[in-house]
C-alpha cells in the first residue's frame, strides 16, 4: 500500500486569516471609544458583567426579607411637629402597629446577633428608630446568651432633629418586648425549654427569663412611673409579658401589656376546666340544698369592682390553635348563685380587652405570625373582658378579700 504524505494545513489557514483581516480593515473602522463605525452606522461593544460584579452593586441587607422597607408596615407616617397637636399615639391602631415593630425588632437583634451584623447592616435599629425610640438594653439569658427581650425608650435627640420638641401624648417613656420562640440551634433548645415549661404548668415563672423581665420591668417603672411604660410580646414573649405584668398588677403596679398571639394551650389549663366543671355542678347541688348568704360577703364581692383593674391587650387570631382558646367567651358558662355572679362580673371587668382577627382558614405561619398586626387589611373584631382563660388568669388579682388586697403604690 503506498504511503499517505501528511499534509499540513498551517499555509492554508494563515492566508484565510490573512484575506479576512484585510476584508474586516477595509470594512470597520474601531473608534477610541470602543465603537465600530462604518458609513454612519454604530455597533455598541457591550462588554457582559460577571456575576460578582452583579453581586457587589445589589445590597443583600437592602433586600432582606425582614427589612423593615421590605416587611414593615405601609401605612404609618413618620412622626413630625404635626403629633404635638394632634398625636397619632392616640390612635389604637398605630399603638398596636408600633408595639408589633418593637418585638419584631427583638427577634432581629438576636438574628443580627447570630449572623454577627455590625451596626451598619444591622435589621433591628430599622424597627424603632421611625418612631424615634432607641435600645437603651437588651436582656440576655445567661445560659446560651441569645437575646429574648429589649428596652426601647423615647429618643429626644432624634425627635427634635425632626422638630419633635416633646414627646406626643400617650406616647411611652419606655417599652419593654420580648420575642417568642426563635426556631435557630443557638436558641431552639432554651426558648423549647419555656414552650414546655408553659405547656405543663401554665406558669413561667420558673424560668430565668422571667426574673431578669420582672426585674427590668420593675426598674423601668421606678424611673419613669407605671403610666409611662408599656409591655409586649409574641406568643412565647407573650406569655413573658403576661407573666411579669400580673406579678406587679399583684402589688398594685398596673402597667399597659399588648400580648400578640398569647399562649392559650396548657395541661395544667386543661386540668383546671376539668375541676371547674365539677366544682360547678358541686355549687349548683349545694344552692339548691343551702340558700347562699347575700349580707356581708356580697358586700365584700362588691367593693372589688371599685378598685382599679389591670386590663391587658391581646391579640389573637381564632385560626391560631396556640391562642385559639382565649376566644372561649366567659358567658356561655352559667354560675348558679347571686354572689358569684357578682364576682365574676367583677372579675370580667378586670380582664383582658381582647381583639380577634378572623380571615377564614389559614395556615399556621401565617395565623401565628407577627406581621399580621401591621398589615394594611387588617380586620379586628373586639370582644372586651368576655374571654374565659383571661379571666381565669387574672382571678388571683381581683377574687382576694379588701384585707389582703396589696396596697396601690403611689406614683
Amino acid at each position: 500500500m503506498a504511503a499517505i504524505k501528511a499534509i499540513s494545513l498551517s499555509p492554508i489557514i494563515n492566508a484565510v486569516k490573512s484575506k479576512s483581516a484585510k476584508i474586516i480593515n477595509g470594512m470597520w473602522k474601531k473608534g477610541s471609544s470602543g465603537e465600530m463605525k462604518k458609513e454612519g452606522l454604530q455597533l455598541q461593544v457591550v462588554e457582559p458583567k460577571s456575576r460578582n460584579r452583579i453581586c457587589r452593586n445589589k445590597s443583600d441587607d437592602d433586600e432582606h426579607p425582614y427589612a423593615f422597607h421590605v416587611s414593615g408596615p405601609r401605612n404609618v407616617s413618620p412622626l413630625n411637629w404635626r403629633d404635638l397637636l394632634f398625636s397619632t399615639w392616640k390612635d389604637s391602631n398605630y399603638k398596636r402597629t408600633v408595639m408589633a415593630c418593637f418585638t419584631q425588632a427583638v427577634y432581629l437583634l438576636e438574628l443580627d446577633r447570630q449572623e454577627n451584623r455590625n451596626d451598619e447592616s444591622a435589621l433591628a435599629p430599622k424597627w424603632w428608630a421611625p418612631f424615634k425610640y432607641k435600645l437603651v438594653e437588651t436582656l440576655t439569658d445567661e445560659r446560651d446568651g441569645s437575646i429574648f427581650g429589649a428596652i426601647l425608650e423615647w429618643d429626644r435627640s432624634t425627635a427634635l432633629s425632626d422638630f419633635v420638641l416633646v414627646r406626643p401624648n400617650n406616647a411611652p417613656r419606655a417599652v419593654l418586648s420580648f420575642r417568642g420562640t426563635l426556631l435557630k440551634t443557638p436558641t431552639i433548645r432554651r426558648d423549647i425549654e419555656d414552650d414546655i415549661r408553659y405547656l405543663a404548668w401554665e406558669s413561667l415563672k420558673g424560668s430565668i427569663r422571667f426574673t431578669s423581665g420582672l426585674k427590668a420591668l420593675r426598674k423601668i417603672c421606678d424611673k419613669y412611673g407605671d403610666a409611662n411604660i408599656c409591655v409586649a410580646g409574641h406568643s412565647l414573649g407573650a406569655g413573658f409579658a403576661l407573666q411579669v405584668g400580673k406579678a406587679l398588677a399583684k402589688e398594685g403596679v398596673f402597667v399597659e401589656t399588648h400580648l400578640f398571639n398569647p399562649p392559650s394551650v396548657s395541661l395544667s389549663s386543661s386540668l383546671k376546666n376539668v375541676g371547674e366543671r365539677a366544682g360547678e355542678l358541686w355549687r349548683r347541688v349545694v344552692s339548691v340544698i343551702i340558700r347562699p348568704p347575700v349580707d356581708g360577703h356580697s358586700e365584700s364581692v362588691t367593693n372589688l369592682g371599685e378598685k382599679k383593674k389591670w386590663v391587658p391587650h391581646l391579640y389573637v387570631n381564632d385560626s391560631d390553635y396556640i391562642c385559639c382558646y382565649y376566644t372561649d367567651l366567659e358567658g356561655e358558662k352559667k354560675l348558679a348563685t347571686n354572689v358569684e355572679k357578682k364576682l365574676a362580673t367583677n372579675i370580667c371587668g378586670g380582664g383582658g380587652k381582647m381583639f380577634v382577627s378572623s380571615k377564614g382558614n389559614q395556615k399556621f405561619v401565617e395565623a401565628h405570625g407577627l406581621e399580621q398586626w401591621w398589615a394594611d387589611d387588617l380586620e379586628l373584631q373586639m370582644a372586651v373582658n368576655d374571654s374565659k382563660l383571661i379571666s381565669r388568669q387574672l382571678k388571683c388579682l381581683y377574687s382576694l378579700p379588701p384585707s389582703e388586697q396589696s396596697p396601690v403604690r403611689a406614683r
